[in-house]
């Protein structure tokens, strides 16, 4: 399982999460997504050594770039508290809200990844829990939150939209407070998030796919809103399953169906879907005009 998380990791790192800054701010955050795979090398690294204190080292420069990302999430929140001409202070927009948990959360995946490789049990967690939430924060938190902010953006407003762009990051949050306080608490966040990602993949398949401008984009849009159904059951079945007792996948069986579908169908077939979404047009010259 170890070797398959960690290639999981390694593609969160170093693509989904700089691929990603680009489709939340392409000027502001340019910088910053050019020079991400090298922030996220010492990170990569730590996650192929032994225990000890050189990954820890390693794994400690990767959690300090992501702090820099949780930063921005706050100063973006802020920003957008500012009074406007008539001295009112606006709340933050649901895909702002989104946005913001996509930028906080490698943040946790960070500071989790350090403890991991330390070998230390932070709040008590095993290691093999530490070591699942470096996945499902750049995952479920990161490429999650992300998808469901710009889709609301995209999308025609209305309940569904707001409801996916509220639900992602309340539910990744409910998630991290059930590790603290019990498996029922985590159920209520599966359940949460599930909703959310589900409305994510509904408005995806009616109202994104069919504005894709080739059968390239359309497919992945499609592959990564079907895929969203089946592994969010799988993560309410295991939720389930640790709450009641009921027989549920392993950890192990879990990575290899959600955490895999979760990383190659939903976050890297919706990113290279939205990269091609918001490139802009060819540009049509007179003479290529028949």
């Amino acid at each position: 399982m170890q070797v398959l998380v960690n290639l999981i990791v390694t593609l969160g790192m170093l693509y989904v999460l700089p691929a990603g800054l680009r489709l939340i701010d392409p000027a502001g955050l340019r910088r910053t997504a050019r020079l991400w795979p090298l922030l996220a090398a010492p990170g990569v690294l730590s996650l192929w050594l032994p225990r000890g204190a050189l990954a820890t080292g390693l794994a400690t420069l990767y959690a300090a770039a992501t702090l820099t990302l949780a930063a921005r999430a706050a100063a973006r929140l802020l920003e957008g508290r500012r009074p406007d001409a008539a001295g009112r202070r606006t709340a933050p927009t649901p895909p702002e809200i989104a946005v913001a948990t996509a930028l906080a959360s490698p943040s946790v995946a960070g500071t989790a990844l350090v403890a991991e490789r330390a070998g230390h049990r932070l709040f008590g967690f095993d290691l093999d829990i530490l070591a699942l939430t470096v996945p499902h924060f750049h995952y479920a938190g990161f490429a999650a939150a992300l998808v469901a902010g710009l889709v609301c953006r995209a999308a025609r407003p209305g309940p569904w939209t707001r409801g996916a762009a509220y639900s992602v990051p309340a539910g990744t949050l409910l998630v991290l407070l059930g590790y603290f306080v019990d498996d029922w608490a985590e159920l209520l966040g599966a359940v949460v998030l599930t909703g959310g990602m589900w409305a994510v993949a509904l408005l995806t398949w009616r109202e994104i796919r069919p504005s894709g401008r080739d059968r390239t984009t359309r497919a992945l849009l499609a592959v990564s809103a079907a895929v969203l159904v089946a592994t969010m059951l799988l993560a309410l079945w295991w939720a389930t399953g640790e709450a009641t007792g009921i027989v549920h996948p392993t950890l192990t069986w879990m990575a290899a169906t959600h955490g895999l579908g979760n990383a190659l169908g939903f976050a890297l077939c919706s990113v290279l879907a939205w990269r091609r979404l918001t490139r802009p047009a060819p540009t049509r010259h007179p003479e290529d005009t028949p």
